[in-house]
């Protein structure tokens, strides 16, 4: 009979074995990831407003459950919650393109008039400036007489946007309606015992998306008045416009705050004079300081913390797959992972850590 000491040892050591299966576990990981971008890229066309439609129930969730906790039925709720959203991006998409086609050409003149000031002072680099604001305006030219003289193209394109909208709009009535079943729906698809898991994890992949879309809105909205209230009192042109730009550029974190605010500052350097574009630079530093020292922690205590370092490779790998859809999209699906991992580590390694069982969750569902 054989003793324990007799037995072969292992061909590799411990720690190598673990590394081995971690390595194991990262590969496949990252091969269903790959897999799954590759059919989102395939489908897109049902992928995109499918995802849009679940950013859009995340920031309209808490107007449809109020109206739902008023006595409202769940079907109206949503249908009015859909009416009040087309009303009010309908409208405020109506007034930001009309202050952007009054007042484009003004930004593009002052953005060469910013290249020519620059080139005169630190050459090459202000030249390049030079050469991107002129060659913005021939594109835009181009544009314009592209969709003048292919009407065609120019329809297809507008319809399909147009459709995608809608389908996103139908998409939002149905996620709101039927939210209730979200959770019955889930634990039905996944196996019997990982209900639990999959319920927890998709609720708190959800809050952070959630957290994500209402905490943005809020700050994209107080940056854009605050800034455009600024321009408007240094009598910058197109003030109404940069402030349009600002809002729409904060779904883009870091980045759109950098490229809107160096567009307004060059817009008021150009127009109005050093001094002006020295105070407009102030404007935009002040609030770009409010929002990292007072909005930024309100909206981070509300969804899940990353580092900015990840938000800009979130943002660097959702540009390359999907363009400029692709940035809007990548931080808030960013924050569901990282929503998941979170649940992940409260379940398992929490449990571990201090000798009990893994298996249940810290997190408390409402």
């Amino acid at each position: 009979m054989s003793s324990p000491h007799d037995l072969p040892s292992p061909l590799l050591p411990e720690p190598v074995r673990r590394l081995a299966a971690w390595c194991a576990v990262v590969l496949l990981i990252t091969g269903v990831a790959a897999v799954a971008v590759w059919l989102c890229v395939v489908f897109r066309t049902a992928v995109t407003p499918a995802l849009l439609a679940l950013l859009g129930t995340a920031l309209l969730g808490p107007m449809h459950r109020r109206l739902v906790r008023m006595g409202v039925r769940r079907s109206l709720a949503a249908a009015l919650t859909c009416l009040a959203v087309v009303a009010v991006v309908g409208g405020a998409t109506y007034v930001v393109a009309l202050a952007l086609i009054e007042t484009g050409d003004v930004i593009i003149a002052a953005l060469v008039r910013a290249g020519e000031g620059l080139a005169e002072h630190f050459g090459a680099a202000g030249t390049s400036l030079e050469d991107v604001a002129r060659n913005s305006k021939d594109l835009l030219a181009k544009f314009g007489g592209t969709a003048a003289s292919g009407v065609l193209t120019g329809l297809s394109v507008v319809g399909g946007m147009i459709a995608m909208a809608l389908l996103a709009m139908v998409l939002i009535f149905f996620f709101l309606r039927d939210s209730d079943r979200a959770v019955g729906t889930l634990r039905a698809l996944a196996p019997r015992r990982s209900g639990d898991l999959m319920e927890a994890m998709g609720r708190r992949a959800f809050e952070a998306v959630e957290g994500f879309m209402r905490g943005t809105t809020f700050v994209a909205l107080i940056d854009a008045v605050l800034i455009g209230a600024g321009l408007l009192v240094l009598r910058v042109p197109g003030a109404v416009g940069l402030a349009a730009l600002v809002f729409v550029t904060a779904y883009i974190p870091y980045l759109g705050a950098f490229l809107s605010g160096a567009v307004a500052v060059l817009v008021a350097l150009a127009d109005r004079g050093w001094v002006i574009g020295l105070w407009a630079l102030g404007v935009v530093l002040a609030v770009q300081v409010i929002e990292g020292y007072v909005l930024q922690p309100v909206v981070q205590s509300r969804t899940v913390q990353m580092h900015p370092a990840v938000v800009m490779l979130a943002i660097t790998a959702g540009a390359s797959v999907a363009g400029i859809l692709g940035m809007l999209l990548a931080v808030p699906l960013t924050a569901a992972a990282f929503g998941v991992i979170s649940e992940l580590r409260a379940r398992y390694a929490e449990p571990a850590a201090q000798g009990r069982p893994p298996g249940r969750s810290s997190f408390r569902t409402p």
